[in-house]
């Protein structure tokens, strides 16, 4: 008896998630979810993404465990010696081991990404819904800003930003967010003039509800998946970004552990000793390469268009 009832325990959550007619707010929540996650899985490449991105998070938590050695210790007697059991990806010229270096690594690009996200994401996001919401003036002064910011390259813009607040971990997580936003604020001026002619939101407003609850309460929550899935692709290109101010020196300072930095400083023994940049920059590549794929899936997923 009790072998038929732990048999058909997982039928009954399947059909419980699985139903058409929920009971409840959150049974309906649930059972959305699991759909979800159930068209996620028929994405090969984006389930690949997901595993990327949750190794980088596992790297990122258990660096300490994980690592071999101090990422900041030098040992002069051991420079640029090559990949081996002792030492899995080299070390460099100043003796530190490189594989401890990019795991400790993982922890500055999470920060860099985290702290761009959260800041760009609900700037752009409360620009492109108040814009496509109010539109005229409004819209036209809006957008206009952002069309100055888009027609700049985001590296040269941040290279500018640097420029102005000087190197620094900090000063380049600004610089990247003041460029990152435009994208966000267009899509969700999209999203908001579709959402904006809604039954709904007519509804709304014959009830009295201000402007500014139909946007924070109706609008606002509409646009955030698109908004999730253009995050998701956006991390690869802040993960660029921010190697790319680290490879010119204007990114985190030594000896912090920044894969594009790492890069700078190997570039002198590319051609003898190649294990020095090649391994951050692999890493750079899978890493961008796994938000890609898992943003892809997440769109698909999200997005039912």
């Amino acid at each position: 008896m009790a072998m038929s009832d732990h048999a058909s325990a997982p039928v009954s959550w399947y059909a419980w998630l699985t139903t058409t007619s929920p009971e409840s707010r959150r049974q309906a929540k649930l059972g959305q979810l699991y759909r979800q996650w159930l068209a996620f899985k028929k994405n090969p490449a984006a389930v690949v993404g997901l595993v990327i991105v949750l190794a980088l998070l596992l790297l990122a938590a258990f660096a300490p465990l994980i690592a071999q050695y101090d990422p900041l210790a030098q040992a002069l007697d051991q420079r640029l010696l090559a990949p081996s059991a002792k030492h899995w990806f080299g070390t460099d010229a100043l003796g530190r081991d490189i594989f401890s270096r990019i795991v400790y690594g993982t922890r500055v690009t999470l920060v860099i990404v985290m702290l761009v996200v959260i800041t760009v994401g609900p700037l752009g996001l409360l620009i492109g819904c108040a814009a496509g919401y109010f539109g005229g003036w409004i819209d036209t002064v809006l957008m206009r800003i952002t069309d100055v910011f888009l027609a700049f390259p985001r590296l040269v813009l941040a290279l500018a930003f640097v420029a102005a607040l000087g190197p620094g971990l900090e000063n380049a997580v600004i610089a990247i967010a003041f460029t990152a936003w435009p994208p966000y604020a267009r899509v969700a001026r999209a999203e908001t003039m579709i959402i904006r002619n809604a039954d709904y939101i007519s509804a709304m407003r014959l009830q009295g509800a201000s402007q500014m609850r139909i946007v924070l309460k109706h609008i606002v929550p509409m646009c955030v998946p698109s908004l999730i899935v253009r995050t998701t692709y956006d991390m690869a290109g802040i993960i660029i970004i921010a190697a790319g101010l680290g490879f010119l020196g204007l990114g985190a300072q030594p000896p912090i552990p920044e894969w594009g930095a790492m890069i700078s400083t190997g570039r002198e023994q590319i051609f003898d000793q190649w294990w020095v940049a090649t391994f951050p920059g692999v890493a750079i590549c899978i890493v961008a390469l796994g938000f890609n794929l898992l943003g892809d899936g997440l769109r698909d997923v999200l997005d039912a268009r």
